[in-house]
Parts: C-alpha cells; structure tokens; sequence
C-alpha cells in the first residue's frame, strides 16, 4: 500500500471546477488520500460538493483570504505529508501519490508539472525574480535560454505557481503555509522565497503531471484578469523578501517583457494592461526602510 497524504483545496466560488478535481482524485489515487476543502465565502454548491464526496470540510467566516483558508485547511491535514491543490487542477494519472512520497523523504518544495487544458506546457517555474539576468530573458526570445518549465529531469527552481504544491505536513506548518495577511495572490512567490531564505528549496518534478486550467474562479470574482492586484501584489512580495535593488529590477524587466510582447503583437492588449497596471503600482507603493510594501 502506497503513502497516505492529506491534500488541501481552498475554495471560492469553484464548484465548476471541483467535481473535475475530485473525480480525477478517485480515478487515480488508491488508496484516496484524505481530502481537506475550506470554503472561504462561497455561495455556490461547492462545499456541498466536497460534502458528498467524503472530503473533511471546514467552513470560515466570510471570505478572509486564500492565505488564512489554505492555513486552517493545513491545520486539519491529518498526515505526514500534504499537497495543496487549487480547485482547478485535475490529476491526469497517479503521479501525485509518487511525488508526495518524494516529499517525504526530504525538506523541500515540490512541485509537478502543470499542464493547460490542451496538453501543452505552462510555464510554472521561475528564476528567482529581481537579478540582473531577468533583463536578459526580458529581451531575448524565450527559445534561446534555459526554459526551467520544460525540463526532463527535477531540478530546483527559484519559484513555482503553487497550484500544485507537495510537503511535509511539519515543513508547511512552520513555513505558514502562506501569509494569513496576504487575501490574495502570489503567496507561492512569497513562500517560495521564504522557504529559500532557511535553505528549503524549490524542486521541479516534470514526470509528475497535473493539469491546471487556471483562474477559473478569481476570474469569475474580478470579471476578467486583475491586472492591478497582480501587479500591487508582486511588487509587494519582492520589495519585502529581496528588498528595493530586486524590485527596481524586477518593475524593469516587467516593464520590458509587457512592452516588447505589446510592440510585436503578442497579446497585445493583455500585455498593455498588464503594463498600465505595473506603472499605476509603482505610483501608489513606497517602501519602508526595511523593504516592506507601504501603500500612499
């Protein structure tokens, strides 16, 4: 008999997305793990969905943020290691269960390949964010550098998207998992970052995959992509955990890749958005002495 691991879901608004997420789970896990659902404010049938399909659910007051929910579902988490999984995931074998043994066996982040509904790769691995070199990859077609996204082998990485994400049970506990202060967005950033700070990385396994469609509900919520809070939100990680150098870089290498995409056509009005929204952000945010985000 395989590990048993407890895996979190957070959920807002995402009963469309989680039948997906629990069907996939009971197709491919034996034995089941056991299935943590928090539901932050939702007014949809998904806790009643968790509800019937056995999962141990928690209901909180109001809505008080991804960070808070994912915090009290990890609480709940009743096994040695446990995997965060957003709503919209869907397991496509039974790769999950190997990489929460992995998680196991040693004080990392894991994380598997995300797919897009189609099959193709995302790109859910980063460098760490505010080095010089990101003006680089800012300039120079993708194809020309190292792509962490499509590596064949693990490898550790600077962050990931935390759609998808293994680890001790203890690890994620002491880690936060994310900040209960944060409601929403980059809180995989900011735990990455902080589990490098104590010298916990962040590892890629590609032969582990899980299909990610992304958004779904948040888009819902905002009624399309939230540019400003995006970028607020970034900014606000690294001026904190890399400090004003790494943001001044980072704001620059953004800067870059939103207008150059913009210029060439590349989803473009996307990428003018995105842009408008990171010169906005920079108008409103200064930063304490100690790095820390303050909005004026």
């Amino acid at each position: 008999m395989g590990l048993t691991f407890s895996i979190v879901t957070v959920l807002h608004q995402s009963a469309p997305e989680l039948a997906g997420l629990l069907a996939s789970i009971d197709a491919h896990l034996d034995p089941r793990p056991q299935i943590v659902a928090v539901d932050s404010g939702s007014t949809d049938a998904g806790p009643g969905i968790a509800r019937a399909a056995g999962a141990d659910v928690v209901v909180l007051d109001g809505n008080p943020g991804f960070g808070a929910a994912t915090g009290a579902g990890v609480d709940r988490a009743a096994h040695e290691v446990t995997v965060l999984v957003n709503p919209d995931c869907e397991l496509v074998d039974s790769g999950l269960a190997a990489l929460a043994a992995r998680a196991a066996e040693r004080e990392a982040l894991l994380v598997p390949r995300l797919l897009d509904a189609d099959g193709t790769t995302q790109r859910s691995v980063h460098p760490v964010p505010g080095r010089a070199d990101a003006l680089v990859r800012a300039v120079v077609p993708g194809p020309l550098l190292p792509q962490p996204h499509l590596a064949t082998r693990p490898q550790a990485v600077g962050w990931a998207i935390g759609a998808c994400l293994a680890a001790r049970t203890d690890l994620l506990r002491r880690l936060g998992p994310f900040d209960p202060g944060a409601f929403l967005f980059y809180e995989d950033l900011d735990l990455c970052l902080r589990a490098r700070e104590h010298g916990i990385p962040t590892v890629l396994h590609p032969e582990v995959r899980v299909r990610h469609l992304g958004g779904r509900s948040t888009q819902r919520a905002f009624g399309g992509e939230p540019f400003e809070l995006h970028a607020r939100r970034r900014r606000e990680v690294i001026g904190d955990r890399l400090g004003p150098r790494a943001l001044r870089l980072d704001d620059a290498a953004q800067a870059l890749t939103f207008g150059l995409r913009a210029a060439v056509g590349r989803d473009r009005d996307r990428n003018l958005a995105a842009l408008k929204a990171l010169r906005n952000a920079r108008r409103g945010q200064t930063l304490r002495p100690s790095g820390r985000a303050r909005w004026g």
